[in-house]
């Protein structure tokens, strides 16, 4: 059950403390789009987002959208924000991550994933010992692929919250 337990737990992409990761070393942030920046359907605040890709960028961060959605939808929202993105990821699979820190020159130790989703962000980040931050969803709206995952989430976050150690809405850094 550790492969699902992050890190850290915070309510939004926008509470997480940013300067915590700074003082952890984290200098790569892996952020996924569908529920996690934007809606699956849905009009998203691309303003604030963008607003919060500009100031993590001056604070040093090297900033990715790395989403396992195909690439047109991924570079559409790359281009809307103004950073780099990897598309059609498969995470949990450590192929992507490993391209990552091959391309970009990271550390494992450098790296933050930022995600929805216990059984893709979360497990594909723990099994290489990267940094893992759980936000809530920010739309109970998914994907055909994502209702099917978040069936097994809900009996593993129960799981979880029996063993005290992660319980919905109690968050932590």
């Amino acid at each position: 059950m550790d492969q699902f337990v992050p890190d850290m737990y915070q309510k939004s992409v926008y509470t997480i403390n940013y300067d915590k990761l700074i003082e952890r070393g984290i200098k790569c942030l892996l952020f996924d789009l569908d529920n996690t920046l934007v809606p699956i359907h849905g009009r998203p605040n691309n303003k604030k987002i963008k607003e919060l890709f500009e100031k993590l960028t001056k604070q040093g961060f090297k900033v990715f959208i790395f989403s396992n959605s195909l690439n047109k939808r991924v570079k559409m929202y790359s281009e809307l924000f103004n950073v780099e993105f990897y598309s059609f990821t498969c995470k949990p699979s450590s192929k992507s991550f490993m391209k990552v820190m091959k391309e970009q020159d990271f550390t494992i130790s450098e790296i933050a994933i930022i995600g929805d989703q216990l059984l893709t962000d979360i497990k594909g980040g723990n099994k290489l010992g990267i940094t893992t931050i759980l936000i809530n969803p920010i739309s109970k709206k998914d994907s055909f692929f994502t209702k099917f995952n978040r069936f097994f989430e809900k009996r593993i976050m129960k799981r979880l919250g029996k063993n005290n150690l992660l319980m919905k809405g109690k968050y932590y850094e």
